[in-house]
């Protein structure tokens, strides 16, 4: 069974950083895109950052220049480096993988809070 374990979420003050991680076992299929969509209160769930077992990047305009996606393969592992944070990026964030022959898996989801 497919377990998506995140951390590094918290409280942060305005133009603080926080690094996401989370970590992926349990699936004998390969990871295509891994990456973070976030959803803040009364919001949809939205993309953050997504990157491709190739390294391939994409980001939400709101996050560029401040958020980095990484991923080492490896350990199955994808990071979210977040820099500049600003109140606006109040949301839960989760971890995302799509897998080749399972689809999309989810993590139970991460709380970001930063305070202006």
């Amino acid at each position: 069974q497919v377990q998506l374990v995140e951390s590094g979420g918290g409280l942060v003050q305005a133009g603080g950083s926080l690094r996401l991680s989370c970590a992926a076992s349990g699936s004998m299929f390969s990871s295509t895109v891994m990456g973070w969509y976030r959803q803040a209160p009364g919001k949809q769930r939205e993309l953050v950052a997504t990157i491709a077992s190739i390294g391939s990047t994409k980001y939400a305009d709101s996050v560029k220049g401040r958020f980095t996606v990484s991923r080492d393969n490896a350990k199955n592992t994808v990071y979210l480096q977040m820099n500049s944070l600003k109140p606006e990026d109040t949301a839960v964030y989760y971890c995302y993988v799509f897998y080749d022959g399972l689809g999309p898996k989810w993590g139970q989801g991460t709380q970001v809070t930063v305070s202006s």
